[in-house]
């Protein structure tokens, strides 16, 4: 699958303001996130690698403790088994990459 036409794919409301469309390579997981002002993901972590990049609005990002905004030019990397939390200051979008692939998320 050298290509892929993001628009194509199905929408999931994953979380409650989170809709994603997701997507995988042979070893990375994609998500396209469009995201609604106070949307939040819980405090969690996973045995994966993490990138969030913010394409439009802000997230405040804790990760390890540590909280930051992320918008468009700064990308927030979750090292893996690191606790990590999100909320969503604006209206948004997102794109999270996680290595390796994701179970769960998509067709697997």
């Amino acid at each position: 699958m050298p290509f892929v036409d993001t628009s194509s794919l199905d929408v999931i409301e994953r979380l409650p303001g989170w809709y994603g469309r997701y997507f995988h390579s042979s070893s990375m997981t994609f998500a396209h996130y469009d995201f609604m002002r106070g949307a939040s993901i819980h405090e969690h972590f996973h045995p994966e690698e993490e990138v969030y990049e913010v394409i439009e609005g802000e997230l405040e990002m804790t990760i390890d403790g540590v909280a930051q905004i992320a918008r468009a030019g700064l990308v927030a990397i979750v090292p893996a088994n690191v606790r990590h939390s999100v909320k969503a200051l604006t209206d948004g979008r997102v794109i999270i990459v996680d290595y390796p692939r994701r179970r769960g998320f998509g067709d697997g």
